[in-house]
C-alpha cells in the first residue's frame, strides 16, 4: 500500500454535507424467522432482513439491480466463482460485460475483515466487519436500478480522534458475458488485456480492441472506481491489487479445479489502489460511498454512468429500498398456520426483483451450442427479462421465464412478466427466422446458445409460450399485449403441430425440459404443454373472433386429450410415462420429474379453468408415489427418482432436488386438493427452508438445488462447481400455491371475469391476502373454514368485472346453504380435480362475503 502524508479531517457536520445521511442500527425483525436483525436506514423505511454469522467464507451472495450486480462471499471477499467461464462469473458486472474481479478495503495498511455477520435486506446486502484501529465498520452493497453501477458504503464510527488511512484496492476483469470458457472460440482467445490508470480522482480500467477471432467486432469497454465527495491522496496501478487476496491463487482455465481461488487462467485484468487520509472526531460516524461504474460503450459512457450513480448514493439507496418495499406491499399474505411459507412469499418477491435484468445493444448471434461464432443476424436495442439465476445464469432462458411468469403474476410484477415474454419472442423470431420456435438460452450480448431451428430442443418451451401469454392477458386484462404476441403464439403452436405430421401419432417429437439421451423421442412434458398451449391459443382466438384459429386449435387439442390417457398412463406402477420411444411408442418410465406435469398443468377449456390434465383418481395415486423416499427427500422432489418404491425396472437415478421440480410437485398437489401438512405443505416448506434457513448460502434467496443424496450442499463444493445461489424458478412453488390455489385467485379479465374460490388447507382455519394486483386494481381476500362452514370475503378496488366468489370444498361435499353478505342467494356448483367449487356471481364493485354451509 502507498500512504501519503496528506490528511483530511472530517467532522460530524462535514459528514452530513458530503454524504447526505448515515446509517443507524436498530434490532428487530417482523417475521421472527432465523436470527432476528433489521437495519433502519436514516430517512428510509424499515427493510426486513435475514442474517447469518456462520461459515461466511463459504457462502456466496448477490446484491443486484436491473443494470448491474456484484457477487462475492459473505465474509467480504471476492473468490473466483462460476463455471461458464471458470471462475469469472463473480465480481462486479453490468451486462453484457464484467467490470471487476472485486474491491477490497483497508485501514492503516491492514485489510478489513473478514466479516463477522452477513445480512440480506430488501435490495441490499450488509456485512458487519471487525473493529480495526479504533473504528467500528459496516459495509453495505447495493446496485441502484437504472444505473450501470454498484455502490459500496463503508460506515466508519470512531472511538477516538486519531487520523487513519483508508485504502481501496480494485482489480479489473473487463470481459464479455460470451463466449465462455468451453466454447469455440473461448475466453482465452477472446479476452483482451485490460489497462489501468489513475486520473487524480478515480481508477480507470479499459479494454479496447478487436479479439483475434473471426467475426469479432471492435469494442471499447471501461470501468471507473472512485469515492463520493472525497479526493484520494494518491493512486497506484499495476498487475496486482487484490487486497487480502494477493498474491492470488490461480485456478487453471481447464483441467482439475481448486476448491477456492482468487483468479483464473482466463484473467487478463489490471489493478489499482486509492488511498485516502482521514480523521473523525471521537464518537462520530462517516459513510464513505465507493462507486464502481462501467459501460460497453466506451470510457465517456462509463464516466456518465459514474457521475449519475455517485452523485448521491445515500439517496439512491433510499430509493432502492423504497422501490423494494413497494413490491413487498403487493400480495401481502397472512398464513397463521404456515408463517414460514408467508415469509417465503415476501422474500420470493425480492428474489424476482433481484433477477429482473436488462441489456442494451443486443446483437443476435447463432452459436449452435457454442461451436461457431458467426456474424450477427439481427439487432435489438434492448431486452428486459427475468434472469434465470446468479452467478451462472443471469441471462434469458425460456424455461425460467415461463415458469417464473406464474410467480410474477401472483406477486403483481406484471411489467417484468410482459417485458420478458416480449424480449423472448423478439430474440426467437430473429434467431429462428420467424419459425415460431422459442429459443432456449440467450446471453445478454445476444448470443443464442441453444434452441435454434436445427436443434432438437427444448420444444417444451415453444409449447409453454402461448400459456404464458394467455396467463398474463388473464391477470392484466391487457388486450394489446395479447394482440402483440398473438401471431407469435399462433406460430408456436403451428410449429408444435407440424412436428407431428411425419409421425404415426399426435405427439410432437423433440427434446423437452429434460435434456437426457435415455429419454424416448416424445417426452411427456412436451405432450402436456402442447395440449395446454393449444387450449390457451383457442381461448385467445375466441376473444379476438378468430374462429378459424380457434377451431384448428381445439381440434388438435381434442385429438391429443382423447389419446393422452391411453398413450401415457402406466397403471401398474402407477405413473405417467416420462417419454414414448419410437418406433412402437413404447412407454418409458425413468422417474423423471416431468412425470408430474400431467397433474401440474392447468387447462382453460372454453374459458373454464380445470386444474390438472390427469383424471383425479390416477393423479392422486401418481402423486402419492412421488411423495415416497424414492422420489422425494428432505428438500424436495428429485429430478429423477430411484428404484425401490414401485414396480418399474429402470435402475438409473439422479436424487437431486431442484427447486423447480419441487415447485411443480407443490402445484400438482394443489391442483388435486392435496394442500395439507403431509402433501403440498411438505414441498412449499421445503422451498421455504432452503430460502430462509442456513442450509444454503444467502439468507432470503431461493437456490437452484437443495442438498440431496446425489448433490452436496453448495457450501461444501468448490466455488467453480456450484449450482446457482439464487434461482428464479423456485418462486413458482411458493407464490402460485398460496395466491392461486389456497387463496383461489383466478382472474380471467380478458373475458371480464374474476374468480376467487379459496381452498383453506386442512388443519388451518384461515388464509388471507391483501393488495393482490388484478388488472389496474387490487383485491383483498380472506378465507376461513370452521367445521361445516366456509366463508370467503373479497374486497375489490378499482375493478370493473364480474366476480365469482365462493369456496372450493372437498369433492364429496353436499351444499346446505349459501349466502352473499348475509342473504340467501342463488349459487353454482362446479366439480373440478381440486374439489367442489361453490360460488355466486356478483359485480366487482364492492365487498362480497360468501358463506357456504355444507356437509
Amino acid at each position: 500500500m502507498t500512504i501519503r502524508p496528506l490528511r483530511l479531517i472530517i467532522s460530524a457536520a462535514t459528514v452530513i454535507v458530503l454524504l447526505v445521511g448515515t446509517f443507524s442500527i436498530q434490532l428487530g425483525f417482523r417475521t421472527g424467522i432465523g436470527k432476528a436483525e433489521a437495519k433502519s436506514l436514516t430517512n428510509a423505511s424499515l427493510s426486513p432482513t435475514l442474517s447469518v454469522s456462520s461459515n461466511l467464507a463459504n457462502r456466496r451472495y448477490a446484491a443486484a439491480g436491473d443494470r448491474a450486480y456484484d457477487l462475492g462471499s459473505e465474509d467480504g471477499r471476492f473468490p473466483a466463482m462460476g463455471f461458464h467461464t471458470r471462475g469469472e462469473m463473480g465480481g462486479i458486472w453490468t451486462p453484457p460485460i464484467k467490470l471487476l474481479d472485486g474491491i477490497w478495503f483497508g485501514i492503516n495498511g491492514q485489510w478489513i475483515g473478514p466479516a463477522t455477520s452477513f445480512t440480506s435486506g430488501f435490495g441490499y446486502a450488509q456485512m458487519a466487519l471487525p473493529a480495526i484501529h479504533g473504528l467500528q465498520i459496516t459495509r453495505t452493497d447495493f446496485a441502484p436500478d437504472g444505473r450501470r453501477a454498484v455502490e459500496f458504503g463503508l460506515t466508519l464510527t470512531a472511538s477516538n480522534s486519531a487520523p487513519f488511512t483508508l485504502n481501496v484496492d480494485a482489480h479489473s476483469e473487463l470481459m464479455g458475458a460470451y463466449p465462455w470458457g468451453f466454447t469455440t472460440p473461448d475466453q482465452t482467445q477472446f479476452n483482451l488485456p485490460d489497462t489501468a490508470a489513475f486520473n487524480g480522482k478515480q481508477l480507470v480500467f479499459q479494454e479496447n480492441g478487436t479479439p483475434p477471432v473471426a467475426n469479432a467486432t471492435p469494442h471499447s469497454w471501461a470501468a471507473v472506481v472512485g469515492a463520493t465527495g472525497l479526493t484520494p491522496a494518491s493512486g497506484t496501478t499495476g498487475s496486482a491489487f487484490r487486497g487480502p487476496q494477493d498474491p492470488p491463487v490461480i485456478c487453471p482455465a481447464s483441467g482439475p479445479d481448486l476448491y477456492r481461488c482468487d483468479d483464473t487462467g482466463f484473467g487478463k485484468g489490471a489493478g489499482g489502489e486509492l488511498t485516502y487520509n482521514l480523521q473523525l472526531h471521537a464518537s462520530t460516524s462517516l459513510t464513505v460511498w465507493f462507486t464502481v461504474a462501467g459501460s460497453d460503450q466506451g470510457l465517456a459512457a462509463a464516466q456518465t454512468e459514474y457521475q449519475a450513480a455517485s452523485a448521491n448514493p445515500a439517496s439512491e439507496l433510499q430509493t432502492k429500498i423504497a422501490s423494494r418495499l413497494a413490491l413487498d406491499s403487493q400480495t401481502q399474505v397472512s398464513l397463521p398456520g404456515d408463517p414460514m411459507l408467508a415469509a417465503a412469499v415476501a422474500w420470493s418477491k425480492q428474489n424476482m426483483a433481484d433477477l429482473t435484468q436488462q441489456a442494451d445493444n443486443v446483437n443476435i448471434r447463432r452459436t449452435e451450442q457454442g461451436t461457431v461464432y458467426p456474424p450477427p443476424v439481427g439487432f435489438l436495442p434492448s431486452i428486459r427479462f427475468e434472469g434465470a439465476g446468479f452467478p451462472d445464469y443471469p441471462w434469458m432462458f425460456a424455461t425460467d421465464q415461463e415458469y417464473t411468469m406464474f410467480a410474477l403474476l401472483a406477486a403483481g410484477q406484471f411489467a417484468t412478466a410482459e417485458n420478458g415474454l416480449r424480449s423472448l419472442a423478439a430474440v426467437s423470431d430473429i434467431a429462428n427466422n420467424g419459425s415460431g420456435k422459442v429459443v432456449h438460452e440467450a446471453v445478454t450480448d445476444g448470443s443464442v446458445y441453444f434452441g435454434l431451428n436445427d436443434e432438437k430442443g427444448d420444444i417444451d418451451e415453444t409449447a409453454k409460450f402461448p400459456d404464458a401469454v394467455a396467463m398474463v392477458w388473464r391477470w392484466t386484462g391487457d388486450s394489446k399485449f395479447r394482440d402483440d404476441l398473438y401471431n407469435f403464439s399462433l406460430r408456436n403452436m403451428q410449429y408444435m403441430v407440424n412436428l407431428t405430421t411425419s409421425d404415426d401419432d399426435v405427439w410432437p417429437d423433440g427434446d423437452g425440459n429434460v435434456e437426457s439421451s435415455v429419454l424416448g423421442e416424445e417426452p411427456v412434458d412436451v405432450a402436456v404443454y402442447t395440449i395446454r398451449g393449444l387450449l390457451d391459443l383457442a381461448d385467445m382466438a375466441a376473444s379476438k373472433g378468430d374462429t378459424k384459429t380457434e377451431k384448428w386449435a381445439l381440434k388438435n387439442a381434442s385429438a391429443m386429450e382423447d389419446a393422452f390417457q391411453g398413450a401415457w398412463w402406466m397403471p401398474s406402477i402407477p405413473q405417467y410415462a416420462d417419454s414414448l420411444k419410437d418406433p412402437a411408442n413404447s412407454q418409458l418410465m425413468q422417474r423423471w420429474w416431468i412425470g408430474v406435469t400431467p397433474m401440474e398443468a392447468e387447462l382453460y377449456s372454453g374459458g373454464v379453468q380445470q386444474p390438472g390434465l390427469a383424471p383425479a383418481a390416477d393423479a392422486i395415486a401418481a402423486l402419492k408415489l412421488r411423495e415416497t423416499s424414492c422420489y422425494s427427500g428432505t428438500y424436495g422432489m428429485y429430478v429423477e427418482g430411484g428404484p425401490g418404491c414401485d414396480s418399474g425396472s429402470y435402475t438409473g437415478r439422479a436424487l437431486v432436488a431442484y427447486t423447480l421440480n419441487t415447485g411443480v410437485m407443490a402445484v400438482g398437489l394443489g391442483n388435486y386438493g392435496l394442500l395439507g401438512p403431509k402433501d403440498q405443505q411438505v414441498y412449499t416448506d421445503d422451498l421455504a427452508q432452503l430460502q430462509l434457513g442456513t442450509v444454503e448460502e444467502q439468507p432470503g434467496t431461493m437456490p437452484e438445488i437443495g442438498p440431496s443424496p446425489d448433490f452436496a450442499a453448495n457450501v461444501t463444493q468448490p466455488f467453480n462447481e456450484r449450482s446457482s445461489l439464487e434461482q428464479a424458478w423456485g418462486t413458482y412453488g411458493v407464490l402460485w400455491p398460496v395466491v392461486h390455489q389456497q387463496l383461489g385467485v383466478d382472474p380471467q379479465l380478458g373475458h371480464g371475469l374474476l374468480e376467487v374460490l379459496p381452498s383453506v388447507p386442512p388443519n388451518q382455519s384461515t388464509v388471507s391476502g391483501t393488495a393482490i394486483r388484478i388488472g389496474a386494481g387490487t383485491i383483498d381476500v380472506t378465507a376461513t373454514h370452521s367445521g361445516t362452514s366456509w366463508t370467503t370475503t373479497v374486497t375489490p378496488s378499482q375493478l370493473t368485472c364480474t366476480l365469482h366468489a365462493g369456496a372450493t370444498l372437498p369433492a364429496d361435499s353436499t351444499v346446505q346453504s349459501v349466502t352473499l353478505n348475509g342473504a340467501p342467494v342463488a349459487y353454482q356448483v362446479r366439480d373440478t380435480n381440486s374439489g367442489r367449487q361453490v360460488f355466486v356471481s356478483t359485480a366487482c364493485g364492492s365487498t362480497a362475503q360468501v358463506k357456504v354451509v355444507a356437509s
